[in-house]
């Protein structure tokens, strides 16, 4: 006897049963998977664009906020700081520091930030140019791989970068002309969404903003086909101002290195904050909100099993004199305890099976918003690691909701159910 077969029979004899049930673990799995596929994926791209950043140095404000507008674009600045006052991080010979990238940030080009620096951020995060070169000259921007592509960005193509970081022509500046010389590599972090110019091309483009003049004490130093200035020469430029600074240590368990953060904030007008303290405090506000969701996902999951059991059990009870006769027929009070296990595992199956459709296309219909406010990709149809437990957790609730109708199977009264026919 084909007991499959037969189970597949009983479960689509009600179709709406069949409805409800599917639909509630449906739901319960699908949001489920969902909130573990968004979480992978944030958590790899925040740990990818960790780069070994120690410590990053800005204005004072929200230290979160400025670890993601420093390191990970998603935020606006807490502000600027002076090359004055940044100047004892950014020299030379620092015996506590290994790297120091300076950032100057504040405009973009169709939702893609353009970024001051020098080339000391593509060692940073293992960066090299692909086509073209270096940035070198006033208004020169090599692209990062992402928005190259996004963007069709070649060697040769032009724009004029907007003040902020949304892609509004209204804040287009009139001033400077931005030129793509070079397109980086692919390198799987955040360089890769980043148009990157000299820190001199930055303050150009905002040298008449708001009607303020700008220092041109140290004009007569660089040419402007040679705005790439070197870390010396930046650091005569004391007046002006850059939005952060990225620092690797030299030592990070150097008692001195650890109390850094702490001396800069208590004393200087500056703020320093840990990217990896900081994004541990994030995963927590997170947490807190996927906690909630999961526990949401959990309680449908479970009253979908609910939903299974009064189905069974309904069934069951219509079901009686027929399970009798297949008793007579030669099957064993086992073989009816295994026919409504079944019926409940085929069921959690297709929920399963239907909940993971369902939150694979919830993300891929989010994934472009998400992409444009953020410029990171979001990509469904791929496995985050956590399948099986979830598929394992499916099965048990469809065989927990079939055991108590399948052991009211097993003990099927044979001689009454066909005496009442």
């Amino acid at each position: 006897m084909n007991y499959l077969k037969l189970a597949w029979k009983n479960i689509i004899h009600n179709p709406l049963s069949l409805l409800l049930n599917l639909l509630l673990l449906t739901l319960g799995i699908g949001l489920i998977n969902f909130i573990l596929l968004l979480n992978s994926q944030l958590k790899e791209k925040f740990d990818n664009n960790l780069a070994g950043i120690d410590l990053v140095i800005g204005a004072k404000g929200s230290p979160l906020q400025m670890i993601l507008s420093s390191m990970y674009h998603i935020d606006a600045p807490t502000g600027n700081i002076t090359i004055k006052e940044a100047k004892p991080f950014l020299r030379e010979g620092h015996p506590l520091i290994k790297k120091s990238v300076p950032l100057s940030m504040g405009d973009s080009y169709k939702g893609y930030r353009i970024i001051g620096t020098d080339y000391s951020i593509l060692e940073l995060y293992g960066a090299e140019v692909q086509t073209g070169k270096q940035w070198s000259g006033l208004y020169e921007v090599t692209a990062g791989a992402e928005v190259a592509s996004a963007l069709g960005l070649k060697i040769g193509s032009k724009f004029k970068s907007s003040h902020g970081f949304n892609d509004d022509e209204d804040l287009e500046h009139e001033e400077g002309t931005f030129i793509i010389v070079g397109i980086l590599q692919p390198a799987g972090s955040v360089i890769d969404q980043l148009l990157l110019c000299s820190t001199k091309s930055v303050w150009e483009i905002h040298k008449h903003q708001g009607g303020q003049e700008h220092d041109t004490t140290h004009d007569s130093i660089i040419s402007p086909l040679a705005s790439d200035m070197s870390r010396a020469t930046l650091l005569t430029y004391e007046e002006e101002e850059i939005t952060s600074i990225l620092i690797q240590y030299v030592n990070k368990t150097n008692f001195r290195a650890l109390n850094m953060p702490r001396n800069i904030n208590e004393n200087t007008d500056l703020q320093a904050a840990s990217p990896a303290y900081e994004i541990n405090r994030l995963y927590d506000m997170m947490g807190t909100g996927t906690k909630a969701l999961q526990l949401l996902a959990i309680l449908i999951a479970i009253v979908s099993a609910i939903s299974i059991f009064i189905s069974l059990i309904n069934s069951l009870r219509q079901r009686k004199y027929e399970l009798s006769l297949l008793r007579v027929l030669g099957g064993r009070p086992i073989s009816l305890f295994a026919l409504i296990i079944l019926e409940g595992l085929i069921m959690s199956i297709l929920g399963f099976i239907c909940g993971m459709l369902l939150s694979n296309i919830a993300l891929s219909g989010l994934a472009e918003s998400l992409s444009d406010k953020y410029n990171y990709d979001f990509t469904a149809w791929i496995l985050h690691g956590k399948e099986q437990y979830l598929f394992i957790a499916s099965l048990l609730l469809g065989f927990l909701a079939a055991l108590l109708p399948a052991v009211m199977a097993y003990n099927t009264d044979i001689h009454k159910n066909l005496s009442q026919g």
